[in-house]
């Protein structure tokens, strides 16, 4: 294993076929005979901490004639052993390599420590989990929504050649990133870890996996816990996409309301959204100048780079004054800023060969121009965007290897669901969406944003961590209303 983990901003990213179908609804591999004798051999890799690895097959279709792959762990110890109930597997999202800054994780582990010896993983093909090294870097993400057909052919164009380069690399983990591979390597680290029963607690995208581990190893379930569930039992696009819509645009009105009632918002007194209809309309006529950049920032630009701020309330004041200037025409606030680097360590640019894996395909241009104009009817200012920031970023990507579907599952095994009420990145509804095709599940509300939880919401940290010490759920009325 390799010992020198490196720390980079990007960790802030953490806190989103038929034949597959077939595979998911069909008897899975026996995970314990392929990990049968391993134990993991913990190591010391930072203060306080231990790392270790299990070696799993590169594909679960196939155990018995593919490579092996190494799936690399880190392990927060329990506080007191006469505490301690067992071992809980934590993703925290993305998909991206964690372990690298494995110590920016203990605290958001912290409180599970009291009762578990707490194990995180790099997915497949990430960090310390076999991780791959692509020769051709991914191309930026699109900044401008809706962007040109030829922005966004050129944008499929560089996925394509950033797939295609990388097959190489990936070697016999091409195909295998999806989540129905990493939910069996999820059961293999159950095995090896010494549990009957998986505990599982599972942040924005950790939730996709913690969808597929509930519908090929449900009954090997003793307690999870799923925060900012992405929806991955729909492969209707307007469903996927227009509970994103609605929540930011009902973002937008109470990034207005907060700054009617707000002294230090610099747009307090005025409608700030007739003035966002006003500065949108003359970008839209005339691209308005930054004259700081020496550029100039016309509507597309202007949405894409407010959508972020809009989600975030922190971001208000600063969106406020952006909007503001950009009223008097200077609209440098709104100059497309290159995206956060992926993490320097390998696999650090797979994200979207593993999340497009589990979405629907094919992505086209004249498909998002149709859903756009759709969802155009129930939110109309911005909302609209949905399927640029979501859908677009798989264009030019192979096909889905574990498409959304329905969970099929006999097994009822204990779940608590909770997505945040402001969160468009994952809304309520696909928490509530999930938790109906479980009859064992409960969903909590609560007023927040992402992942509430590892943002540390009191309420929500006790309704979870009684439950996974317990296995008691919330009653069914319980809700978490925002701290004021």
């Amino acid at each position: 294993m390799r010992r020198s983990w490196m720390m980079t901003p990007a960790l802030s990213a953490l806190l989103l076929s038929a034949t597959a179908c077939a595979g998911a609804s069909s008897a899975p591999p026996s995970t314990e005979t392929e990990v049968a004798g391993q134990s993991v051999q913990w190591v010391d890799c930072f203060e306080g901490l231990s790392c270790g690895s299990v070696s799993v097959p590169a594909d679960w279709r196939q155990p018995d004639a593919s490579e092996r792959v190494t799936i690399g762990l880190g392990r927060f110890p329990a506080r007191d052993p006469a505490t301690r109930i067992g071992t809980l597997l934590m993703n925290p999202g993305g998909p991206n390599p964690v372990l690298f800054a494995l110590p920016r994780l203990a605290s958001l582990a912290a409180d599970l420590t009291q009762w578990f010896d707490v194990v995180v993983f790099d997915p497949r093909g990430m960090g310390e989990s076999s991780g791959v090294s692509c020769p051709t870097p991914a191309p930026a993400p699109l900044l401008a929504v809706p962007p040109d057909r030829a922005a966004f052919m050129a944008y499929a164009a560089g996925n394509e050649r950033f797939a295609r380069d990388c097959a190489a690399a990936l070697g016999p983990l091409r195909d295998t990133l999806d989540a129905w591979q990493v939910a069996h390597d999820m059961d293999a680290l159950r095995t090896v870890l010494g549990e009957d029963e998986l505990t599982y607690v599972g942040n924005s995208y950790g939730t996709v996996y913690g969808q597929a581990y509930l519908e090929l190893f449900g009954g090997n379930v003793g307690r999870m816990y799923l925060d900012s569930v992405a929806d991955h039992t729909t492969s209707d696009l307007y469903a996927q996409v227009a509970p994103k819509a609605e929540v930011l645009e009902a973002n937008l009105h109470e990034f207005a309301r907060w700054c009617a009632g707000e002294t230090r918002c610099a747009l307090h007194g005025q409608d700030l959204l007739e003035v966002w209809d006003r500065v949108l309309a003359a970008a839209a006529r005339h691209p308005i100048a930054a004259p700081e950049s020496g550029t100039s920032v016309d509507a597309a630009a202007l949405v894409g780079s407010a959508t972020l701020s809009i989600r975030r309330q922190r971001a208000w004041p600063d969106l406020a004054a952006g909007l503001a200037a950009a009223g008097r025409g200077d609209a440098g606030a709104f100059v497309p800023s290159p995206p956060p680097r992926n993490p320097d360590v390998p696999g650090g640019e797979l994200m979207g060969l593993a999340t497009c894996s589990d979405l629907t395909g094919p992505i086209d241009h004249d498909r998002l121009v149709r859903l756009e104009a759709n969802l155009r009817a129930i939110a109309p200012r911005v909302g609209w965007s949905e399927p640029w920031n979501f859908v677009a970023r798989c264009a030019g990507l192979p096909a889905a290897t574990y498409p959304p579907h329905a969970i099929v599952s006999s097994e009822t095994p204990s779940v608590l669901v909770v997505n945040g009420n402001s969160d468009s990145a994952t809304p309520p509804e696909y928490g509530r969406r999930l938790v109906a095709q479980l009859p064992g599940a409960r969903y909590l509300a609560a007023d927040g944003g992402h992942a509430v939880y590892l943002s540390g919401d009191p309420c929500v940290r006790g309704h979870v961590n009684h439950y996974l010490a317990t296995g008691e759920l919330p009653p069914p009325d319980a809700t978490c209303a925002a701290v004021s």
